[in-house]
């Protein structure tokens, strides 16, 4: 199935945009204020092209909730999504069996 993937993405990126806004919120509540937006890197283009262009049309509820959470945090300039090659993501590190060398490469 093909939409799994965007959706597992969707839920992960949706979870952290929703941390993000608790820790904003604790750093506002003692007086410390932030600027910018947060940048957020993924390693599947498809993700990345349907959070920064609006269009897609999304059949389940959960996947359109993500999306739209998504989609509204990207609109109002408190995230921006970028795509990272995966040869060149750090994270891989802690979630997949990787060669030697890109070991090397990250440290």
């Amino acid at each position: 199935m093909r939409c799994v993937p965007l959706a597992q993405n969707l839920w992960t990126i949706k979870t952290g945009i929703e941390a993000l806004h608790g820790i904003c919120y604790e750093l506002r509540m003692m007086g410390i204020s932030i600027d910018g937006a947060t940048h957020i890197y993924g390693d599947s283009m498809s993700v990345i092209n349907n959070t920064s262009k609006p269009g897609p049309v999304l059949k389940k509820k959960n996947n359109a909730v993500c999306y739209h959470t998504v989609r509204e945090s990207v609109t109002m300039g408190e995230s921006l999504t970028a795509h990272i090659d995966g040869d060149e993501n750090p994270v891989d590190l802690l979630i997949k069996v990787i060669r030697s060398g890109k070991r090397s490469y990250c440290k």
